[in-house]
């Protein structure tokens, strides 16, 4: 595979892997909500987590979407690297 597509696809995990990070924060300091940047955030990472939440439904209070999205984000810039 080409160099310049295996960095990309490095650059947009890596990146994808911040959102799901910043939702997480967001969602600590700010739960109800927030500006464009805020919306912006939710917006990007919710096509990512809305599946894993149909699969793995929120318990106890914990939502584990996010855990799971950032273990195969990582797994799938492992697999990148190798490439």
């Amino acid at each position: 595979m080409p160099l310049v597509i295996v960095n990309f696809l490095e650059l947009l995990i890596s990146a994808l892997m911040l959102l799901v990070l910043a939702r997480v924060v967001v969602s600590w300091l700010a739960p109800t909500g927030g500006g464009g940047l805020v919306a912006f955030i939710y917006q990007a990472t919710e096509p990512i987590l809305a599946p894993i939440r149909r699969v793995v439904p929120p318990s106890g209070g914990l939502d584990w979407a996010p855990l799971i999205a950032m273990l195969v984000l990582g797994f799938l810039l492992r697999l990148a690297v190798r490439l």
